[in-house]
């Protein structure tokens, strides 16, 4: 199915599906994908919606040049003439502006409010505004973390010497998971083929994972790894120990993460 096909299940990689990153790694959306992803068969309703977020960008006193980049792109007509349509580079800001005066009616339009609301957050936010997320927005926020953090990861296992980066993951995943690998967490999970393990945790079990990547960088840093083996060790070790820290915690927050 052609991405940009109507869904009847969607989930964040519904709107990452469309996401496209320029080569200063500046993430963007285009808006008439957008419109498509969320069900709008005519530009003219949707330009409306468009609007209406512009009218909400001016008022909280941003640029709306910088989160409404019009590009027009050029097609042929039917009479083979050269034409230009009107299409729009939309920041995350954007999207969620856009989300927010959308047809409340439609599924999809919640999950883009949700979605982009956490994604324009400040990466670092208070203890008490995140108590107050709900858990999808939990959910989201931590993802949105641990992406993050294993770019990060990955490049400082770069730097020590990883070329192996499946075998290097599937080492924390082990030390976490009880000996599992990415594959066997997938499969326990019930998830299909190429489907996100990450993408299908709850908010708890992200941020697990999270601390691991951030401790495990941490270590391969302050310890100078050098080795593929000693990346694949440390990335094992530190999955044991966090593992090891939420069983202490409590059974019932260990049991997500294999046999325990």
């Amino acid at each position: 199915m052609n991405k940009l096909e109507r869904k009847e299940t969607y989930d964040n990689h519904t709107f990452e599906d469309i996401k496209h990153i320029n080569e200063n790694g500046i993430e963007y959306w285009y808006a008439r994908e957008l419109m498509t992803v969320l069900h709008y068969a005519k530009w003219e309703n949707f330009r409306k919606v468009i609007e209406k977020a512009i009218i909400a960008c001016k008022n909280s006193e941003i640029s709306v040049k910088d989160c409404f980049l019009d590009v027009r792109k050029p097609i042929i007509s039917g009479k083979g003439k050269e034409e230009f349509i009107e299409d729009y580079k939309l920041t995350r800001y954007a999207c969620y502006l856009i989300a927010q005066n959308g047809d409340t009616r439609k599924k999809v339009i919640a999950l883009a409010q949700t979605y982009f609301a956490v994604q324009t957050r400040k990466q670092e936010i208070s203890e008490k505004e995140y108590s107050l997320l709900t858990e999808d927005e939990k959910r989201f926020y931590q993802r949105d973390l641990t992406r993050k953090g294993n770019y990060s990861l990955n490049q400082t296992a770069k730097n020590a010497g990883v070329k192996n980066f499946d075998k290097f993951h599937n080492s924390g995943y082990k030390g976490l998971y009880n000996g599992e690998t990415a594959d066997d967490i997938a499969k326990r999970k019930g998830l299909r083929y190429r489907e996100d393990i990450l993408d299908n945790m709850g908010s708890e079990e992200l941020a697990a994972n999270l601390f691991r990547i951030t401790q495990t960088e941490s270590r391969l840093k302050r310890d100078k790894v050098d080795t593929e083996k000693k990346a694949c060790d440390t990335h094992n070790k530190i999955g044991k120990i966090v593992r090891k820290a939420i069983k202490e915690a409590g059974r019932n927050h260990a049991r997500r993460f294999a046999n325990t």
